[in-house]
């Protein structure tokens, strides 16, 4: 059944499971709509995967499935954050910069380019070592290059998530934290959402669960081989400016960042265990010295600097490292939107508009084929 045909007795048109950034960018988007909305969260809004990323506003490097999703998340939405939400969620324009560190590296970025030219896409630019030396000067002199996505960028992951928070709550949306789903099943038309607080009913159900969106959607008949994780991020003392630019690698993980205050982000899927059973992961040291010499490779001057604190959440990996994002293949009045792995705090935006195009319209108007939830049904 697609869209909402007329409204069905109770408090609530959508159960939203995750509070997340998807799950309140979705919450705001149906509120938005005209519906009624409640989100359920166990926690607290924003806990794992949406405050343990490292806010980069990136459309450069992802898989080709989500550049139009990014492209539009960007264009549309980030750029003019503040309009929609009322906050800009600390977005900076400040440009990505993936280097290239060696000739290998410089072959595979010039092939990128002339594939995503091929597709009709010209947000990735190749750079030499000289354009990057004027947009990165303190860069090792080892780097021969990258790609620049020029309107790329920033923001604040907790300013982000709280901003969309407010906005939702006051288009009437409806956060009940603290209240961990047990299980969801659907009855007469109605889907029910038992939790420690009680039971919550809704015609329709959003599954934005994040890395335990994939108990849900097995539960209603639409099993995924997604994989919980541990996140961690790290942040180093204040140093002198010294970078402007997001960066990455080409050859290696990084995502590296500094803000106004001197202090230096360094994430790039820094990994670590998880038990998503107890909702809990643990910074595992022995697992960060990697990135910090990737990012002394980078900038020697470097060295000597103190990492100030860790911290670490749990995210959802799908084995092609790309989400689901579409109606159930089973259930009626049902989407699911998780399993980002990683990378989708960009994205989060967008799929907020996606989510609520597929209930109200049942058809999304950006290409989501790529993201069924069956799409490993014959694997």
């Amino acid at each position: 059944m697609a869209g909402i045909a007329s409204r069905a007795s109770g408090s609530s048109d959508v159960l939203v499971i995750g509070g997340g950034l998807q799950g309140l960018s979705s919450a705001f988007q149906l509120a938005k709509a005209g519906l009624r909305v409640r989100l359920l969260e166990a926690e607290y809004c924003g806990r794992h995967a949406s405050g343990v990323n490292a806010g980069g506003v990136r459309t450069l490097g992802r898989h080709v499935a989500e550049i139009p999703l990014a492209l539009a998340a960007r264009e549309q939405l980030w750029h003019g954050l503040a309009d929609i939400i009322g906050s800009d969620g600390g977005f900076v324009p400040s440009g990505q910069l993936q280097v290239a560190e060696n000739e290998a590296d410089e072959t595979k970025a010039k092939a990128r380019v002339a594939l995503l030219n091929g597709l009709g896409f010209f947000h990735e630019q190749w750079v030499d070592q000289q354009q990057v030396r004027e947009l990165v000067p303190s860069i090792s002199p080892h780097v021969v290059g990258g790609l620049w996505a020029d309107r790329d960028g920033y923001a604040l992951p907790y300013k982000v998530a709280t901003a969309y928070r407010l906005a939702a709550e006051r288009l009437g949306v409806q956060i009940t934290e603290q209240a961990p789903v047990l299980r969801v099943d659907h009855q007469a038309g109605m889907w029910q959402a038992s939790t420690a607080q009680g039971r919550f009913h809704a015609p329709w159900l959003v599954n934005t669960a994040g890395a335990w969106a994939a108990d849900f959607a097995a539960q209603v008949g639409d099993p995924v081989p997604m994989v919980a994780g541990g996140l961690m991020l790290m942040v180093t003392q204040r140093v002198a400016p010294f970078v402007k630019p997001v960066l990455g690698a080409m050859g290696r993980p990084l995502s590296f960042k500094q803000f106004d205050n001197g202090t230096v982000v360094i994430g790039g899927g820094l990994r670590c265990e998880a038990d998503a059973s107890q909702r809990h992961a643990m910074v595992d040291l022995n697992r960060m010295p990697k990135s910090a010499q990737t990012v002394i490779d980078l900038f020697p001057h470097l060295r000597d600097v103190s990492i100030a604190r860790a911290w670490t959440g749990i995210e959802g990996f799908m084995p092609d490292e790309i989400p689901v994002i579409s109606m159930s293949a089973s259930a009626d009045n049902l989407v699911h939107a998780f399993g980002f792995s990683a990378h989708g705090f960009e994205l989060s935006p967008i799929t907020g508009c996606i989510v609520a195009e597929l209930v109200t319209q049942g058809t999304s108007s950006l290409p989501i084929s790529a993201f069924r939830v069956d799409r490993f049904a014959n694997a």
